[in-house]
């Protein structure tokens, strides 16, 4: 699994601690969304306008403007030239003492870019970088302690790095932190601690922190409940493609929660998380065509998406009995949308 991978799902440390989070067309439904996903860039992301296709973000940062000859190794690695990065990062690592270099070192090792993937020696250069003061290397060395990967699992050592690495700006490390307290394991359970973290993350533009905020306001927990601040934290995060917050911007907008109802650009952001793959999206996207909900019926098309939705595990009893009380060729016509959309004959 990539090292940018975060250690354990917001969502299932939200539902461990009896949190309950709203994401239904309908207000009695009570679905969560899919887990937190992976930090795609160490650079904030770039906003863009709702909806839109997805963002191809660049793997690791830019090169540092005080490292005048880091572009080179950098530069390799941006490029997919991942033996040219290592041999120049590795080098100006042992003759310059280059903290990003062997930062950059760790990293090609820990997720296997061009070589055989070694977490024990991108333990060893993650060290060597941490222990002069680099933040992502305090980051990735806590990633690693804490999944076991390469060295014992210590996460009072893990916990330790991530709070040296958010101390010195980084957001993801800050947001993990922020989950170590939601988790309660390493330290008491403190979800006021949790929130603190959480936004020092999302103020600087980290997606999955934004939100976990989120969430938090939606529910009043470690903060006071403001949907307006939960309407606006998820609208962040669904511009950079976090798709648990695209489908639950979507759910807000249709339903006029903490932001004016906004039928046509719901529906737009929902379909959009549908053809990301959110099995949520796909079933409330079927909900709406097959019952008119904000736009007119197409129950051929509603069908294909609660076919597709079904196939990833989000049933719906409803749903499969109207599906039945279609007529056969309708049904095949919706089977054969969602055959298309899985790539099958």
């Amino acid at each position: 699994m990539p090292l940018r991978f975060y250690f354990v799902s917001i969502v299932a440390l939200l539902v461990a601690s009896t949190a309950s989070a709203q994401v239904s067309l309908t207000p009695k439904t009570d679905t969560k969304p899919a887990a937190a996903k992976s930090e795609k860039s160490k650079a904030a992301p770039k906003a863009k306008s709702l909806p839109s296709a997805t963002q191809t973000k660049s793997p690791f940062p830019n090169p540092p403007v005080d490292n005048p000859n880091a572009d080179l190794a950098y530069g390799a690695f941006q490029q997919g030239s991942y033996i040219t990065a290592l041999k120049l990062a590795t080098q100006r690592a042992e003759q310059q003492n280059d903290p990003k270099s062997m930062t950059l070192v760790g990293e090609i090792y820990a997720n296997g870019f061009g070589v055989k993937q070694d977490d024990a020696k991108a333990a060893e250069w993650y060290k060597r970088a941490a222990d002069m003061g680099d933040r992502e290397a305090m980051f990735g060395l806590a990633m690693l302690k804490i999944s076991g990967r390469g060295v014992p699992e210590q996460r009072d050592e893990a916990a330790k790095l991530l709070a040296a690495s958010a101390k010195l700006g980084k957001a993801a490390a800050a947001y993990n932190l922020g989950l170590l307290y939601l988790e309660g394991q390493v330290f008491p359970q403190d979800l006021k601690r949790a929130a603190e973290l959480f936004k020092q993350a999302a103020d600087a533009g980290n997606p999955e922190a934004q939100y976990a905020l989120a969430t938090f306001y939606k529910e009043g927990r470690g903060v006071e409940k403001n949907l307006t601040e939960a309407a606006r934290l998820l609208r962040a995060a669904a511009m950079v493609d976090n798709l648990d917050a695209e489908v639950e911007y979507a759910i807000a907008l249709f339903n006029g929660t903490g932001t004016p109802r906004d039928v046509p650009t719901a529906l737009a952001v929902l379909n959009r998380a549908a053809r990301q793959g959110s099995p949520i999206a796909q079933n409330r996207l079927a909900r709406v065509l097959v019952f008119g909900q904000g736009t007119a019926v197409n129950k051929i098309e509603g069908f294909r998406w609660h076919l597709a939705a079904k196939t990833a595990g989000a049933s719906d009893p409803e749903l499969d009995a109207l599906f039945q009380q279609q007529t056969p060729e309708d049904r095949k016509k919706s089977e054969d949308l969602a055959k298309k959309w899985f790539g099958t004959k």
